[in-house]
């Protein structure tokens, strides 16, 4: 684990120069061009892992798609040049595209799962010649260029990618490491391996994979990287964690928060990975008082554990009795 978490840090240290070991409803509406700092959501300049008011040359559009999964766009502000992640409805995507005056010349897809790579085939037709990644051990529908652990992409002339391998929800999944060149915080799309407050299931893998794609992978990254998942579940996750953590005040301050940002139609993305070793107890797995709350000898079997609760959680409090 130690020489693990050594190998992803120094992944991130080659973009950052950092190595520092966070009911269905309409989503967020697309931004306009003449959006100011002051006109965003709450969840932009007041919550708890909200953007910082400064100059950007990485623009991130979250785009809401089917009922509550997420698309975004990465604009490099510099060229206009874009990314789309996970596209699952095309003529959305490219519509947020124009009204920042933004051109996508490639996707970033994380899983192969439907309703995130769906969307690839119509988005090669509606633009001819688009490269479209995804992970070379996940089969993704419309991919024209695999990518691999490692594999490092660009967005027009200020944004650099590292393409993360994390595996479990599906054998072939990808994160994606975001950074530009100048002096902002990172960001890093995690498709259905890290929502806030949670994780996916193990459809493909195993409880050892999700605890190298949280804990190791993505744990390692910079604690102020911005977290952009694939799914709006942040209410009803955080409502389970307190069922395991309920002595946890973060949680409880950001279930209020992101009550609040739900009731206001508005979405709780960004975290950030500083949060999550906070907030998610998937990610806490290597705290002692964590394994202990579940009878577990390893980080890894506590993580198992949690998903196995999770996974049969109907509503009410956690107890060893569950076990």
């Amino acid at each position: 684990e130690t020489e693990g978490k050594k190998t992803m840090a120094g992944l991130a240290h080659q973009l950052t120069g950092r190595e520092d070991p966070g009911s269905p409803k309409r989503l967020f509406p697309i931004l306009k061009p003449s959006t100011t700092l002051s006109s965003l959501p709450a969840c932009f300049h007041s919550s708890p892992s909200g953007f910082r008011s400064r100059n950007r040359k990485m623009k991130i559009i979250p785009v809401a798609c089917l009922e509550d999964n997420y698309a975004y766009l990465i604009v490099d502000e510099s060229t206009k040049a874009a990314a789309a992640v996970d596209p699952v409805e095309p003529e959305k995507v490219l519509a947020a595209a124009s009204e920042v005056g933004a051109y996508i010349d490639c996707v970033l897809t994380t899983h192969h799962h439907w309703d995130h790579a769906g969307g690839n085939e119509k988005m090669r037709l509606l633009v001819p010649g688009i490269k479209v990644y995804g992970g070379s051990m996940d089969n993704v529908k419309g991919c024209t260029d695999q990518v691999e652990n490692g594999t490092k992409l660009s967005i027009g002339k200020e944004i650099d990618i590292l393409c993360l391998h994390t595996p479990c929800h599906t054998k072939g999944h990808i994160s994606y490491y975001v950074t530009s060149k100048e002096e902002e915080d990172p960001a890093v799309f995690t498709g259905d391996t890290l929502f806030i407050a949670g994780c996916g299931r193990f459809f493909e893998g195993t409880a050892e994979q999700m605890y190298q794609s949280l804990c190791v992978t993505l744990g390692s990254l910079p604690k102020s990287t911005r977290v952009y998942c694939g799914h709006e579940y942040t209410v009803k996750s955080l409502q389970f964690m307190l069922t395991v953590e309920p002595e946890n005040e973060k949680m409880k301050q950001k279930l209020e928060w992101a009550q609040k940002q739900r009731e206001a139609n508005q979405p709780t993305v960004p975290s950030t990975i500083g949060d999550e070793l906070e907030i998610n107890t998937f990610m806490r797995v290597d705290l002692p008082e964590i394994q202990a709350k579940f009878g577990a000898k390893s980080a890894v079997e506590a993580l198992r554990t949690v998903r196995n609760i999770k996974d049969t959680w109907k509503g009410g409090v956690y107890s060893r009795a569950m076990l």
